[in-house]
């Protein structure tokens, strides 16, 4: 499974290692995913996702419904 966040997208990113000399170097910036387990009262079940950790704030912002609702509307969550 890849390393995407199912509710924003997120990925990992391309960028350079930079070393005093200015050597540089590919490298990957992941993202910075956790495995969690929500509880849906409307529907009175448990789902898991991998989600980011910024997803993590938004749904302790606006709940789990909200931004299942929301992930739903951009396509990320089918």
């Amino acid at each position: 499974m890849s390393r995407v966040c199912e509710l924003t997208g997120k990925k990992a990113m391309v960028g350079n290692n930079v070393s005093h000399a200015m050597n540089k170097t590919k490298r990957k910036f992941n993202a910075n995913l956790v495995k969690k387990r929500f509880y849906i009262p409307e529907d009175e079940s448990w789902v898991t996702l991998k989600v980011s950790t910024s997803a993590l704030k938004t749904i302790n912002k606006i709940g789990i419904s909200a931004a299942i609702k929301d992930a739903k509307s951009k396509g990320f969550l089918k």
